[in-house]
């Protein structure tokens, strides 16, 4: 009777280095080149930085306005717009489409008393 090898014995290298692509994009969060506090490129030891990077795709969305990103011209929430308004709701309104166009699922979305926006929610 034959035994089972492993499905990763079947592969070419190449095919492998996909499936393994593929099993870390599935299963790992968010990574992409880190930014600094001032928005450039992080730096250490004199290599560029990557990391997780959730956290910063979401304040990307939230500090730019819709045009910013010429592939994604309706992407964009300007915060910095609603600085003078009394209403904000129609800002946690566009802020949660534009984070869900983003691939994240939102489960609550508000302004704490401090003035901190809190986003509970996850990337799928």
């Amino acid at each position: 009777m034959k035994s089972k090898q492993p499905l990763y014995q079947y592969f070419t290298r190449f095919e492998e280095l996909i499936f393994i692509a593929l099993l870390y994009i599935e299963f790992c969060p968010m990574t992409d080149i880190l930014l600094n506090k001032t928005g450039d490129l992080l730096i250490q030891n004199g290599d560029i930085v990557i990391g997780y990077s959730d956290n910063q795709h979401q304040e990307d969305i939230l500090l730019a306005s819709k045009g910013d990103y010429k592939e994604f011209p309706e992407l964009g929430v300007g915060i910095s717009n609603m600085l003078n308004e009394d209403d904000f709701m129609p800002f946690l309104i566009e802020a949660k489409k534009n984070l869900e166009y983003d691939g994240m699922i939102i489960n609550n979305l508000k302004f704490e008393e401090n003035g901190n926006l809190n986003i509970d929610g996850y990337y799928k």
